[in-house]
């Protein structure tokens, strides 16, 4: 058959294949991390009023000057990080875009691209579609029930064929923040191996008990070195409307934004503009978007506890790694765990597996998303808890 070798070494996305079984089986679904409530009115009001005043055609490729001005502010303000707005940002579909596009344009055949595991399942795919070859980095569990990174090994993971280094904080699948220390360590070898930081900061106002978000383009050395990558989905709710982009120096933002235009053209001209008013919302609403992940995180880290799995709160992003082992049975991994839960109990979640490299180091693990209304969330924790006691 006429299928390329790079496509045969992947498979389609778990997370949202976990979707289609989870609506077979008219499940909650806990799998995918879309919301299940609604876009701010202001944020939905504006693009309605965009589609009005008639911004339906092409947009410029790179970026509307509404969408990039107000970007730039956005980035001078809450992530500390100076820019020329028409040299150094390109507007793409979604991050998952920014992402391949960032790698195909930076990075090549035989290089080395550093992936911290577990892992989004988007990224060792983009290593594979670039030709490079991913090297994974543990992200090791700590007694508290956290993760940590070994200085160590990710010391001994960069050498001459290191590219890049893909980081992702707050951490999706699990939750970790990557403090200011583990920035620094990660710029210095960057600086020691001539290697770029490609950032994944998607969750970047989703932070819980005081911690800090620190966009590594800040440290010393790397505002020429870093591809900042983040978007509109997960902090306006508005995970259809695929708009984000990807920040880097005018060299690399033009090998960007070549890449860009020939994957997708441009991003929806509507949402462009909604979004420059999303990226103006004051003060009170990122407070108030904090307090309500706060809230759902509590809720299902308490649910998941009264189930009887064990787990802990993350310290970003809106998603919690749980053990399955009180549950499964002999011999039963991860992905037959998952199918079993939504069959059984109704709740649909995504299998440890498909974040790690070899995927055997999550077959102890299922991910759980509480980006959904508070209603939501109890009502699968009652059906966990349900099940549960039949199950123990």
């Amino acid at each position: 058959m006429a299928i390329s070798d790079k496509a045969r070494r992947f498979e389609e996305s778990v997370i949202r294949k976990m979707t289609q079984i989870c609506l077979q089986h008219q499940g909650i679904n806990l799998a995918q991390g879309f919301p299940d409530f609604g876009t701010p009115p202001e944020i939905a009001d504006a693009a309605i009023r965009a589609i009005r005043d008639g911004h339906n055609q092409y947009a410029r490729t790179w970026g509307t000057p509404n969408l990039v001005a107000a970007l730039a502010e956005k980035l001078r303000e809450f992530n500390r990080i100076e820019i020329d707005p028409n040299t150094q940002v390109t507007v793409t579909c979604g991050t998952t875009e920014a992402m391949i596009a960032a790698l195909l344009a930076t990075v090549n055949p035989g290089d080395e691209v550093i992936v911290f595991s577990p892992f989004y399942e988007n990224y060792g795919a983009d290593a594979i579609l670039c030709g490079a070859r991913p090297r994974y980095v543990h992200l090791r569990p700590t007694p508290e029930g956290g993760f940590e990174l070994d200085p160590d090994e990710l010391a001994d993971a960069f050498n001459e064929r290191t590219r890049a280094i893909i980081v992702n904080t707050p951490h999706n699948p699990a939750g970790k923040v990557f403090t200011r220390d583990d920035m620094t360590l990660i710029a210095e070898l960057c600086r020691r191996y001539d290697a770029l930081a490609i950032t994944d900061e998607i969750y970047e106002h989703i932070l819980y008990d005081g911690r800090e978000h620190v966009s590594i383009a800040t440290l010393p050395g790397m505002a020429s070195r870093t591809i900042t990558i983040s978007g509109l989905s997960k902090t306006y709710s508005v995970t259809g409307w695929r708009v984000a982009w990807a920040v880097a120096s005018p060299e690399i933002t033009g090998a960007i934004r070549k890449v860009h235009d020939f994957l997708t053209v441009g991003a929806p001209h509507p949402f462009q503009e909604a979004g420059a008013a999303a990226l103006r919302m004051p003060a009170a609403y990122y407070e108030q978007l904090a307090r309500d992940y706060a809230r759902r995180r509590e809720l299902l880290h308490t649910a998941l506890q009264e189930t009887g799995f064990p787990c802990t709160q993350p310290e970003g992003s809106y998603y919690i790694l749980a053990d399955i082992s009180p549950f499964a049975r002999e011999d039963e991994d991860d992905t037959e765990f998952a199918l079993r839960l939504v069959k059984e109990a109704g709740v649909a979640t995504v299998p440890g597996s498909s974040f790690y490299d070899p995927p055997t180091l999550g077959h102890h693990q299922i991910r759980f998303a509480f980006c959904k209304k508070d209603e939501t969330i109890q009502a699968a924790g009652r059906r966990l808890l349900e099940w549960s006691s039949k199950h123990r």
